[in-house]
């Protein structure tokens, strides 16, 4: 787990621009740090490391395969490493080192971009064919790590970060209102969902993609590698072979993520996902050996999950590291916060986890197994119930309508009621004119400019295409690969990378998205369960308690407490601010009433007002900050 990046050019590049870009991702790799240059000087690829699997000298980066012909810079974890490396060596390979790296770069060395179908694991590289003069970089195939892009008259760039890019000069650092609009309104959508991003400069590889760069010519490729593929075979199973062979893959994707030569653990909320990778870590380690987790608790609030997180800590003989996240501790923390996670955040649930990343750091554990990526897949959230059910309806499945009723029975929310689609209805601009007039409502399109919230209600819909899948499978491949989960991932990558941290994902294998997405929807959603494919998976390796538990709470503060406690008050100090309704962007009287409302006793406005909060701290501390930052020359005779 690292950071990288580069400069190539059709000229001699500035080395000097790309060490500062790496300085700027020091938190990544606090451990090591290199520089590799090509022989005619227009390529320069940089290196920060964290030191996870061999830790010695041996594992330094950028490095160069045996031949000297290609040069590898490497942000993440191949699992598999150890198996690949046995059929390397059958091959006649040999190995300078053990680490995952000099086996990815032996791997692509003898078979070129089909090696990436060899791997399991979370990775952004980029890699230098100095023969050829080709760059190539490509992402894992959730996107785990992220990889961002620039280009310019006569050069390319990329890096692990934004703020390493934004440091360069001729990258533009002016955020997209429109595209900011969109994450506000559905935060799902507009930020990690599409090639562009939250700054008109720069651009993303998506989840599955490789990039080729020419460096002769400086043209670029960008294709997929990867897409789930369905399995015929497991469509046909019923729930107990699933369970079953489900079990297998996910206990192999944990042992594989386990593979560390630096302590290690679990982060831990006492919801089904986290308490299941907990149980099978510890039925993998055996008894005696220690394992420690880390968890975050608001106690005397409905948001305390610790009477379940103790149950699952007690059944799998871990210890636990406790951290109780504050209001007042975010309002003091909210410039750096926002500084390392580089865009607005969706909720107080982010910084709940900045401080479980600290914690670990402080107790000295480095890689933690961690439980994101199981309600996308697996059906986790009760509003999928939707789709399950028009699913089973497009099939002809029988018995429909009594599933129908005792979902209703036991998720009362799940399915919209007449007035939930009658709002929804409604012309955007009448919902606005009706919130306005009546002094109700909280989408934050009612507190935006007419002119931007008009254009993104005025946006359709479109689903992202799903690569085969139709029906509940179609719904969780937008959610794992296209909307919610990319958010998700980038929230886990900016928390644990702040505190150099790595964390490991078993349900973001690709062999479990390809066997769960080839299920007969009951397989997932039967029976009024969500998740029912886990939970079948699960018994007799779960706490009763904890896998028949149906209530869904997902590790998140108290966040109405904290806005009475003390973030209204920061969110008044934005809102009455002079730059405020001058952007573009918001509408200042609306945000006034929205917190008179609020301080009335409208508890769900903190949902709201979190909105401002989160957007202006971002303009502060992130964009000011890097608007503030010297910027570099791209090319070695502008620098001298």
């Amino acid at each position: 787990m690292c950071g990288i990046a580069g400069l190539i050019a059709d000229r001699p590049v500035n080395a000097d621009a790309v060490e500062a870009m790496c300085d700027l991702l020091a938190h990544r790799g606090p451990d090591d740090s290199g520089l590799w240059r090509s022989a005619d000087g227009r390529c320069v690829l940089g290196h920060r490391r964290l030191a996870v699997i061999d830790t010695s000298a041996a594992g330094h980066q950028p490095m160069v395969d045996a031949s000297g012909r290609l040069v590898l810079t490497f942000n993440g974890e191949i699992y598999n490493y150890i198996e690949l490396a046995g059929r390397l060596k059958a091959e006649g390979a040999a190995f300078r080192s053990r680490s995952d790296t000099e086996v990815l770069l032996e791997a692509w060395r003898r078979h070129g971009a089909d090696a990436l179908s060899q791997l399991n694991g979370m990775f952004a590289f980029a890699l230098y064919d100095a023969e050829r003069e080709l760059l190539v970089a490509a992402r894992d195939r959730f996107g785990e790590k992220p990889f961002y892009f620039a280009e310019g008259p006569g050069w390319f760039a990329f890096a692990s970060e934004y703020k390493a890019l934004l440091a360069l000069d001729g990258v533009s650092g002016e955020p997209d209102d429109l595209r900011l609009a969109r994450f506000l309104h559905r935060p799902s959508h507009g930020l990690d969902d599409a090639r562009e991003t939250a700054f008109a400069g720069i651009r993303q590889l998506l989840p599955g993609e490789l990039l080729t760069l020419d460096a002769r010519t400086l043209r670029l490729r960008i294709e997929r590698y990867w897409r789930p593929r369905l399995d015929e075979d497991a469509a046909k199973l019923g729930i107990g072979d699933a369970a079953r062979r489900f079990r297998e893959l996910l206990t192999d994707s944990v042992r594989l993520r386990m593979r560390a030569d630096v302590p290690q653990g679990s982060c831990l909320s006492g919801g089904l996902d986290s308490s299941s990778i907990v149980c099978l870590a510890r039925a993998l380690l055996g008894d005696e050996a220690p394992y420690r987790v880390f968890t975050g608790r608001f106690p005397g609030t409905d948001a305390d999950e610790w009477r379940y997180g103790e149950i699952a800590a007690e059944a799998a003989h871990a210890s636990v590291h406790m951290t109780e996240p504050t209001a007042a501790g975010f309002a003091d923390e909210l410039s750096e916060f926002a500084w390392h996670n580089e865009l607005p955040v969706g909720s107080a649930s982010q910084y709940a986890q900045w401080c479980v990343f600290r914690l670990a750091r402080e107790a000295g554990v480095t890689v933690l197994l961690d439980g994101q990526g199981a309600d996308e897949l697996l059906g986790g959230y009760e509003q999928f119930f939707a789709a399950y059910l028009d699913d089973l309806r497009a099939r002809g499945e029988p018995d429909t309508d009594a599933e129908e009723r005792a979902i209703r029975a036991r998720y009362p929310l799940a399915l919209a009621d007449t007035r939930q689609r009658i709002s929804r209805a409604l012309p955007p601009a009448l919902r606005r004119a009706l919130a306005r007039g009546l002094d109700r409502g909280s989408d934050v399109l009612f507190g935006m400019q007419p002119e931007i919230a008009g254009r993104v209600a005025a946006e359709p819909d479109r689903p992202a295409r799903a690569a085969g899948f139709t029906g509940l499978a179609a719904v969780f491949h937008r959610e794992a690969f296209h909307e919610h989960l990319p958010t998700l991932l980038r929230y886990g990558d900016r928390n644990a990378m702040a505190h150099a941290r790595e964390v490991r994902l078993p349900f973001c294998d690709h062999r479990l998205a390809e066997f769960a997405l080839s299920l007969h929807p009951r397989l997932h959603m039967g029976e009024a369960q969500t998740k029912r494919l886990l939970r079948e998976a699960m018994r007799g390796v779960l706490p009763e308690p904890i896998r028949t538990r149906w209530n869904k709470q997902g590790f998140l503060p108290p966040q109405p407490l904290w806005f009475r406690d003390r973030l209204a008050a920061e969110v008044e100090a934005i809102v009455e601010s002079p730059s405020f309704g001058t952007e573009g962007l918001w509408e200042r009287g609306w945000w006034r009433g929205a917190l008179r409302r609020f301080r009335a006793g409208e508890d769900h406005l903190a949902w709201t007002l979190w909105r401002p909060l989160t957007t202006e701290t971002w303009r502060r501390h992130f964009v000011g900050r890097a608007r503030a930052m010297k910027r570099l020359s791209v090319f070695a005779a502008e620098a001298a």
